[in-house]
């Protein structure tokens, strides 16, 4: 049984439900950011990319490279 309080004191049973929230920051600001969420206790969580996500980017940006044959792969490889 818990005891009593008085108005003027708090409860400091009581259980908090963790929130999450998604920021999207400068990266110049990950730093401050990692630095704040240490001193209060906090976690961050950076998504990552999936190997398909990685491969859908460089679709994406033209990173696609054919070769006839197993030379041709290799001297793509070695320039």
């Amino acid at each position: 049984m818990q005891p009593k309080l008085k108005k003027a004191e708090t409860n400091m049973q009581t259980a908090t439900v963790p929130q999450q929230i998604f920021l999207t920051i400068p990266s110049g600001d990950y730093r401050f950011v990692s630095t704040l969420s240490q001193k209060m206790g906090w976690t961050i969580h950076k998504p990552r990319k999936s190997g398909l996500q990685k491969a859908l980017d460089d679709v994406r940006a033209g990173n696609v490279y054919e070769a006839k044959d197993v030379d041709d792969l290799l001297a793509q490889l070695d320039a």
